[in-house]
């Protein structure tokens, strides 16, 4: 039996500590490649491995049952992760060996010294799901609500959520793509560079970049798809400022808000300060005239680290919760992103599906709500206000908006919005994992 391959092993110590430790999937997985020393190849396999097993638990779970006559939360851990792991590559991975697949897998199971007892099951187990994979695969089916939570591999309540706002067909193909692998996406930091400065930077370095689409919106200006090359060379760009980590539909949201050098900018529930740098760079002079809000002392000090690395010195930060009265008023534009349950960016955070309930999403919307109120007070008379969120959700989205429009009543939609709104509500805008191949994101775009 051979070792497990360092990538298994960074995947395995991820999946454990997910379940086990309550761990956020990328800072484990970042944790576990550190310690390993993956570079390229090897940390992209196991990102995909961890990412995949955690995102597939409930599928997999629900097969260790039928396959071991016992429920998953009765194995004990280290052989429960083993076995979540190795159904995951056997059922959806790339095309591995089945052998070597479960021989990986059982040396897992067995731990370092080889001696943990039960690595039996995880080998009985995962030989008879290569040989009934077909059986398996095609016992699932998303006809219902509860089908397709299986299959798909999410809780029943958001299967039962999407099916109720969405319709059946649309919900069957956004709980399909949330499983995909999301687009990575950067956006050109125009406080630090240009756009064909990065390309050339990123192709010299072997990273592909896709073209931009004008068909498929968002199109942001500065937004760059890239669809290979070696994770270092981009990272070495983020860490310099270069280039941020940021999908299209978020990098749309402040395009909408379109803050003009000379503005005054609030940025409400900022951290950790992708969007903040983003106007501080259409801003100009290091973002002066930008205040970016955040509640959270630790989350705002990585935001004042983040706008520092990103050029972005002059803006200012307050330590302060957004739901409270502002002594100051007048912005010219204000932007308001606050807490929400993140449906839209489950493909990229493969976690976020087992940690949200249903009740979070009624308590979210209820903040949002003060937080816009907050928003509309500080702008100015001739202010816009942009309400974003990354979820998929009428509560916490259009119900938002449409409670703002009834205890204001001069409040109309910014005509920016208008050439994407929906056809039905001129204010608001969904993108979506599987129609938009980005993120879901809310946008509404006010005015008073």
């Amino acid at each position: 039996m051979s070792a497990p391959t360092p990538a298994r092993r960074a995947a395995f110590e991820t999946v454990r500590r997910v379940f086990e430790e309550d761990a956020w999937a990328d800072r484990a997985l970042r944790a576990a490649a550190g310690r390993l020393g993956l570079e390229g190849r090897e940390r992209a396999q196991a990102q995909a491995l961890a990412y995949g097993a955690v995102q597939r638990r409930g599928t997999t779970d629900h097969f260790i049952a039928r396959l071991s006559d016992r429920p998953a939360e009765r194995i004990d851990p280290p052989l429960r992760a083993a076995l979540r792991l190795g159904l995951y590559e056997l059922l959806y991975g790339s095309g591995e060996a089945d052998h070597a697949t479960v021989d990986q897998a059982v040396a897992l199971a067995k731990g370092r010294g080889g001696r943990r007892r039960g690595a039996g099951l995880v080998n009985a187990v995962l030989r008879r799901a290569a040989r009934e994979r077909g059986e398996l695969l095609g016992g699932l089916d998303d006809d219902d609500p509860a089908g397709a939570a299986l299959a798909h591999s999410v809780p029943v309540w958001l299967a039962e959520l999407w099916w109720d706002e969405l319709g059946p067909a649309d919900a069957r193909s956004l709980l399909a793509a949330i499983n995909e692998p999301p687009e990575r996406a950067l956006r050109v930091n125009a406080a630090r560079g240009d756009r064909d400065g990065a390309l050339r930077r990123l192709a010299a370095a072997g990273v592909a970049a896709e073209p931009p689409d004008p068909r498929r919106p968002p199109a942001p200006a500065g937004s760059i798809v890239v669809t290979g090359g070696e994770r270092g060379r981009i990272d070495e760009l983020i860490t310099s400022g270069e280039l941020v980590a940021q999908s299209r539909a978020s990098a749309m949201v402040v395009e909408l808000l379109a803050p003009q050098p000379g503005e005054r900018v609030l940025d409400l529930c900022a951290g950790p300060g992708v969007k903040a740098g983003q106007i501080a760079a259409a801003l100009g002079e290091g973002g002066a005239g930008l205040v970016a809000v955040e509640r959270d002392p630790g989350r705002a000090r990585e935001l004042r680290g983040m706008l520092d690395r990103l050029g972005a010195a002059a803006a200012s930060v307050e330590n302060a919760d957004a739901t409270e009265p502002r002594a100051a008023a007048g912005f010219d534009a204000v932007l308001v992103d606050p807490p929400c349950s993140g449906l839209g960016t489950l493909a990229s955070r493969p976690d976020a599906r087992w940690r949200r309930r249903p009740e979070q999403i009624e308590a979210m919307a209820a903040t949002a709500e003060r937080i816009l109120d907050r928003a509309l007070t500080a702008s100015g008379a001739a202010g816009r206000v942009i309400y974003s969120t990354c979820t998929i959700s009428r509560r916490e989205n259009e119900a938002v908006i449409a409670a703002a429009g009834a205890r204001v009543a001069d409040l109309a939609a910014d005509p920016a919005l208008a050439p994407l709104a929906a056809p039905g509500e001129r204010r608001c805008l969904q993108t979506r994992n599987d129609r938009d191949r980005t993120d879901g994101f809310f946008v509404a775009a006010l005015r008073r």
